[in-house]
């Protein structure tokens, strides 16, 4: 069992970066794939990124690609989200999440992970 917490949101000017962290508890951290999910406000959770056991792999949605990055540090149980040239409709609550298999052909199906954060704020000013 891992328990996440996610932390780095606020606020920021549209064009600007932010860096957002899921720190994980459990010895078993490098067995977990973890993904990062966000929600806008009236919208449905949207995929927008996945990092593989030891970060070999990753998935990143088209909306985000070229502008998000994950990563991970298995040694600090700990992954990120690097976010810049940040957009108006960037803005949602940021879900890191985990599950034990990878798959890049269901990686971005929220409902096949098993643990989740409480969520971060991501606002994003235009």
């Amino acid at each position: 069992q891992v328990q996440l917490v996610e932390s780095g949101g606020g606020l920021v000017q549209a064009g600007g970066s932010m860096r957002l962290s899921c720190a994980a508890s459990g010895r078993t951290f490098s067995s977990y794939v973890v993904g990062w999910f966000r929600q806008a406000p009236g919208k449905e959770r949207e995929f927008v990124a996945a990092i593989s056991y030891s970060g070999s792999s990753t998935y990143t949605a088209d909306s985000v690609k070229g502008r998000f990055t994950i990563s991970r540090d298995n040694a600090r149980n700990t992954v990120y989200l690097q976010m810049n040239s940040l957009k108006a409709e960037d803005t949602a609550v940021y879900y890191c999440a985990a599950r034990t298999v990878w798959g890049t052909k269901t990686t971005m199906m929220s409902g096949l992970y098993n643990y989740w954060g409480q969520g971060t704020q991501v606002t994003v000013s235009s």
